[in-house]
């Protein structure tokens, strides 16, 4: 039965379910180093990526994507659970029937439509 050779076999172990623990294949993010003769990754630090923020954020004239101002928004979705003798409010998921609810004050005249042609279909 034909064996691959031990360098045949450190070929094919390329995923991380395949190889002990600490193995990251990457993903085109470029080397940042280099494996030694005994097997052990040495880095690089003129390769190493590094950000620089700028000195005086306050005079800088780019702005942030995220405003740090804006309040979170509270969920409209809420249930009131009692606990401990005291009554909480707790954020409740939107469900089907919210959204089919929902869908329907927003979308009425389609929903009047639909049931107009249905009923002269019937008929």
């Amino acid at each position: 039965m034909f064996k691959p050779s031990n360098p045949m076999m450190a070929r094919l172990r390329f995923t991380t379910k395949q190889v002990n623990g600490g193995f990251y294949k990457g993903n085109r993010t470029g080397s940042m180093g280099h494996f030694d003769k005994k097997g052990n990754y040495v880095i690089n630090w003129h390769k190493v990526r590094t950000y620089v923020a700028p000195d005086d954020l306050d005079e800088f004239k780019l702005t942030p994507f995220v405003t740090k101002v804006a309040e979170p928004k509270r969920s409209r979705y809420t249930k009131d659970v009692e606990k401990n003798g005291r009554i909480v409010t707790m954020v409740d998921s939107l469900k089907g029937q919210d959204y089919l609810n929902l869908w329907g004050e927003r979308n009425g005249e389609e929903i009047m439509q639909r049931e107009v042609e249905e009923y002269k279909s019937q008929r």
